[in-house]
C-alpha cells in the first residue's frame, strides 16, 4: 500500500516538472536576429544592428539587443594578475 501511493505522488509530480529550455541568447555577440516560423530560434552572430537587418532583409525575422551581451570585460582575478606580474 505504501509503494502504491508513493508511485501515485511520484507519477504526478511528472507532468508538473514541465521541461527545461536552454538559453537562447549567446552573450559573446551584442545583436540578435530572432527567426519567426515553426521552429523560431535566435541566431545571436551579429556586431551591429545594421548588419543583423541587412542580412534579415527578406526572411522572417527581426533584429533585437542581446540582453545577456555584457560590455564590460571580466577584470582579471588576483591570482592572474600575480601570475602576469611575474612571467
Amino acid at each position: 500500500m505504501r509503494r502504491a501511493v508513493l508511485m501515485l505522488a511520484l507519477t504526478g509530480m511528472l507532468p508538473a516538472s514541465g521541461s527545461a529550455h536552454a538559453q537562447t541568447y549567446d552573450p559573446s555577440y551584442p545583436v540578435c536576429m530572432q527567426i519567426y516560423g515553426p521552429v523560431g530560434y535566435f541566431d545571436c552572430r551579429y556586431g551591429s544592428l545594421a548588419q543583423c537587418r541587412y542580412l534579415a532583409v527578406g526572411r522572417s525575422a527581426s533584429c533585437v539587443v542581446n540582453p545577456y551581451f555584457s560590455k564590460k570585460k571580466p577584470t582579471p582575478s588576483r591570482r592572474e594578475r600575480t601570475a602576469a606580474d611575474t612571467g
